[in-house]
């Protein structure tokens, strides 16, 4: 989005929101798969509206906990399934939920390390046998998602020695970047964040898709400017960053 077109649009969602009176500060929960989005677009909204925005990330399921035990947040950016909980709890407000994104999994590497063929099931499955160490963050939904594929695809055993649990604040995509493990699995769109390599997607028929959502917090200060963020992320110039942070637009 150039400059011009996120001049006028601030116009027109300051308008449509109400947000003229004064220059807010939003508190925004997001996953770490959704950061690369937020923190490419956030930018241009606060350049657009004159806003402030506070930006706090974690797994989507430690900050749906967060949440629940009361965090204070105007909005929420997390898998659509725990949005949508959360709306049953009344923690976020009702029609507020929105898509926002979807992301597959994919595999990272450090970068100029060799690139082994992840092509097919069975490529993948020799390349992780052949692996030294493979990350995933646990209690995420990619990461519980690989600890159900293992036994899949018969190398459950094979991979209790060489798999890794990574801190969730440096990823599965950081650690790869770093060399703390040979192998990282993890959304595509924190591949690209992380400073890893992205040798490639999970072959398509064990690939898995998380969907992404936001919501404004029930108890909001700032609802009108959240709702207006709402609506930026999900205009055509959005979704054109949305696609290029290895995402696709809901």
């Amino acid at each position: 989005m150039n400059i011009r077109a996120i001049a006028a649009f601030g116009v027109v969602i300051m308008s449509a929101f109400g947000v003229y009176a004064h220059a807010a500060d939003v508190k925004v929960l997001g996953s770490n798969a959704a950061r690369p989005i937020l923190e490419a677009l956030v930018p241009q909204f606060e350049k657009a509206t004159g806003n402030k925005v506070t930006l706090v990330y974690g797994t989507s399921a430690g900050l749906k906990e967060d949440i629940e035990k009361g965090a204070a947040f105007d909005l929420a950016v997390l898998t659509t399934a725990g949005i949508a909980d959360l709306a049953k709890q009344g923690k976020v407000a009702a029609g507020t939920p929105s898509n926002l994104a979807r992301s597959g999994a994919g595999v990272a590497i450090k970068k100029g390390a060799a690139k082994p063929d992840i092509g097919t099931t069975d490529a993948f499955k020799r390349t992780l046998l052949n692996a030294k160490s493979v990350g995933i963050v646990d209690a995420t939904p990619t990461g519980n998602y690989f600890k159900t594929l293992f036994p899949r695809l018969g190398i459950a055993d094979e991979m209790k020695a060489k798999l890794k649990f990574v801190d969730s604040k440096v990823g599965a995509g950081g650690a790869a970047a770093s060399g703390e493990v040979e192998i990282g699995l993890t959304q595509i769109s924190e591949i690209l964040a992380s400073g890893a390599e992205l040798l490639g997607p999970l072959p398509e028929e064990i690939q898995v898709y998380t969907d992404f959502a936001s919501g404004v917090g029930a108890n909001a200060k700032e609802a009108a400017t959240a709702g207006a963020l709402i609506k930026f992320m999900s205009t055509p110039e959005s979704a054109r960053v949305i696609k290029e942070k290895g995402m696709v637009p809901r």
